[in-house]
């Protein structure tokens, strides 16, 4: 009988052993998780942009409040000579732009263009380019939310990487960026918003993600 108990006891300290390796590789990973999503947080825009530079273009991803208004906003103060806006829903076109936005097609109409091709980030930026090479811009102004904006940029200097890009981000009212994690609405946003940036940042942006 001592034989079977030594081999008995040998696969419980082996089978400990390996559970100990495992937790240890978890509690590894949530720590680098948590780094990396607090590095992500900290790269969210918190002060208002400079808006006093100006580019050849503006760009404005739709899919959040206060993004196409603050893009005719700087068209119409000048910051730019064109507004492109991208990942419009087919059947909209400027004029119904505008009169969402309120502002008179008189003042701005005629420098508008509008992309229907994009439905997420990735395809923003793909639609983003290829106007910008058809148009010989060499600046841009990128209107988006500030909780979106890291991705954003990810996404524009990989298919603009000789292009001039300004970021101009918007705050929507309902994100809390100061304690994103003392709610629970903007905690998920930036979790969610994290891990799309990882997915980015490995080249796993899928075509036919949901816009934001």
């Amino acid at each position: 009988m001592l034989f079977p108990r030594i081999r008995v006891g040998g696969r419980k300290r082996r089978a400990a052993r390996g559970l100990a390796r495992v937790l240890g590789l978890v509690v590894l990973f949530l720590c680098a998780w948590l780094a990396g999503l607090f590095w992500y947080a900290d790269r969210i825009p918190s002060e208002p942009p400079d808006s006093s530079e100006r580019t050849d273009a503006i760009v404005v991803l739709t899919g959040g409040a206060g993004r196409l208004s603050e893009g005719l906003k700087l068209l119409a103060e000048g910051r730019g000579k064109r507004l492109f806006v991208s990942g419009v829903y087919r059947g909209i076109d400027v004029a119904a732009l505008l009169q969402l936005a309120r502002q008179k097609p008189d003042d701005v109409e005629c420098c508008i263009t509008v992309g229907y091709a994009a439905d997420n980030t990735a395809g923003n930026a793909r639609e983003t380019a290829q106007w910008i090479r058809a148009t010989d811009n060499r600046s841009l102004r990128l209107v988006t939310a500030n909780y979106h904006m890291p991705r954003s940029l990810l996404e524009f200097h990989r298919v603009l990487p000789d292009i001039r890009i300004v970021a101009h981000p918007v705050f929507p009212e309902a994100f809390e960026r100061d304690c994103w994690w003392c709610g629970r609405n903007s905690g998920l946003l930036v979790v969610s918003e994290f891990h799309k940036y990882l997915a980015a940042f490995v080249g796993l942006s899928s075509p036919g993600a949901a816009r934001k």
